[in-house]
C-alpha cells in the first residue's frame, strides 16, 4: 500500500507506523455502533464500503463488529472486491476486563479467529484502565474498574507483536502522561494513539507529545459524537464549519476530514 489506497479517482495517503513495516490509510471506516446495528447489516455496510475503495477498518471486541468484518473479508476476497488480504489494514482493540498480562494474547487470539484471520495491522489497548475479568460492557461499573499494570500489560502487547499476531501494536484514550509510562519500560514503542478528535477538540497538547515521539495520533468521531451516550450535534452544526463548507462547495463532512 506504499502509493496509497484508491477510492474512485481519488487516492488515500497512507503515513508509516513507527516498529512495524506497515502503512496505516488516513481514512478508515469505523465500525462502532450505539446500540449494535446487527451483523448483517455491518457486514453489508462494509462491504459497500470497500467497493467505494476503504482498505482500513477500525473494530473492537467490545463493538461486536469482529465477526461480521471476518465475514465482509472472506465475501470480498472470494467474490474479487479485493485480490488479496494484503490490501487491507484492519485494527482492533483490547478491551479493558482482558487488560491483564495473561489475557492479552488469548484476547488477540480470539479476535482473529472471529476475523478469520492470521494476522491484524495494528492491535491498541481500548482504555488505559483494567476492569474486572470476564465483563464486556460500557459503560464499566465503578465497583469493576482496577488500575493497569501498564508494564506487564505493554509486555504482553509486545509479545503479540513478536508473535506475529499483529504488526502494529498501540493505544487508544492515552493522555501523555500515560503515554509516558508505556514509553518508560516499552521495547517496542506504541505506533499509535487513538483518540477522540475534531476541529472543535483538537488534541493540541497530545499532538505535539506523539509527533515528538513518533507516535501517530490517530482521530475517532472527526464528525463530531453525534448519537452517542457522551457527546452532542455540536460539530456538524458549527456555524462557522458551514460557512467554510458553503464557501468550498463542499459538506461539513467533507471539510471535516
Amino acid at each position: 500500500m506504499d502509493q496509497g489506497s484508491e477510492m474512485g479517482s481519488i487516492s488515500i495517503p497512507d503515513v508509516p507506523l513507527k516498529s512495524s513495516n506497515r502503512r496505516m490509510p488516513v481514512l478508515g471506516l469505523g465500525t462502532a455502533a450505539s446500540p449494535f446495528s446487527g451483523s448483517e447489516t455491518t457486514k453489508l455496510a462494509i462491504l459497500e464500503a470497500m467497493k467505494l475503495g476503504y482498505r482500513h477498518f477500525d473494530t473492537a471486541t467490545l463493538y461486536q463488529t469482529e465477526q461480521p468484518l471476518g465475514d465482509a473479508i472472506a465475501e470480498a476476497l472470494s467474490t474479487g472486491i479485493i485480490k488479496s488480504r494484503d490490501e487491507l489494514f484492519i485494527a482492533s482493540k483490547l478491551w479493558c476486563s482482558d487488560a491483564h498480562r495473561e489475557l492479552v494474547v488469548p484476547a488477540l487470539q480470539k479476535s482473529l479467529e472471529n476475523l478469520q484471520l492470521e494476522y491484524i495491522d495494528l492491535y491498541v489497548i481500548h482504555w488505559p484502565v483494567s476492569s474486572k475479568p470476564g465483563s464486556y460492557e460500557f459503560p464499566i461499573k465503578k465497583e469493576d474498574f482496577l488500575p493497569m499494570d501498564f508494564k506487564s500489560v505493554w509486555e504482553a502487547m509486545e509479545e503479540c507483536q513478536n508473535l506475529g499476531y499483529t504488526k502494529a501494536i498501540g493505544v487508544s484514550n492515552f493522555s501523555c502522561k500515560k503515554l509516558g509510562d508505556i514509553l518508560a519500560t516499552a521495547k517496542i514503542p506504541p505506533a499509535a494513539n487513538q483518540v477522540e478528535m475534531n476541529p472543535l477538540w483538537q488534541q493540541n497538547k497530545l499532538r505535539e507529545f506523539c509527533k515528538a515521539k513518533d507516535i501517530q495520533l490517530a482521530a475517532y468521531a472527526p464528525l463530531g459524537a453525534r448519537g452517542t451516550i457522551w457527546g452532542s450535534n455540536r460539530v456538524m452544526e458549527c456555524e462557522v464549519l458551514k460557512e467554510i463548507a458553503e464557501a468550498k462547495g463542499k459538506t461539513v463532512a467533507q471539510v471535516l476530514i
